[in-house]
């Protein structure tokens, strides 16, 4: 396979007029390299991207209700979601709780894997939408909350969707191309 010259991964992280969180990150994978992933591989590999970048810190399990990220050995579960369904070629889990949902928002927020072919090649998004995070604490979090989400939840889940999209494009062409990240505007929102 030829090599490929870099890989760019663009990224949006806000808090909507509500206060929730938007947080989507894709790249544009060659169609060559590209022509068996879908929604469902994503799902299971960034499942098992959690429990290896986290050193199994955060241990992904499927359970009855759904898929919960679960605390080491625990059965605290840091994040709980409903079992995907399929919307619109995406596979959708919609959030129902865990520890780090504020409590009053439990039923709102969901992670989206989406596979879609375009001209350019086949984009790869992982978006998380509606999510109410505990450290933000209400609709309207005071300054120091949006400051301490910011540099602690929203930099680990930055880092992590774009360590995965990159390990993902490396695995598939077999090279180390350098990596750029690209700031882009898919919805209105406070920076974060």
């Amino acid at each position: 396979m030829a090599a490929i010259d870099h890989q760019e991964i663009a990224c949006q992280q806000v808090l909507v007029e509500d206060s929730s969180v938007f947080s989507i990150q894709w790249s544009i994978f060659p169609h060559a390299i590209a022509a068996g992933l879908t929604p469902h591989l994503l799902l299971e590999r960034y499942l098992c991207h959690i429990r290896r970048c986290t050193c199994t810190l955060i241990r992904p399990r499927y359970t009855p209700e759904g898929i919960e990220f679960r605390l080491a050995a625990s059965n605290m579960s840091l994040i709980s979601l409903l079992p995907p369904v399929i919307e619109e070629g995406a596979l959708v889990l919609r959030i129902c709780g865990g520890f780090l949902v504020q409590p009053q928002q439990c039923e709102r927020g969901e992670l989206r894997f989406s596979v879609d072919s375009t001209e350019k090649g086949v984009k790869v998004v992982l978006q998380l939408s509606d999510y109410c995070p505990l450290l933000l604490g209400s609709p309207s979090p005071s300054f120091i909350r949006r400051w301490f989400y910011r540099w602690t939840q929203a930099a680990i889940h930055r880092l992590v969707t774009v360590r995965f999209l990159t390990l993902l494009y490396r695995d598939l062409t077999g090279s180390r191309s350098p990596v750029s990240i690209i700031k882009v505007r898919e919805r209105e929102g406070r920076s974060i």
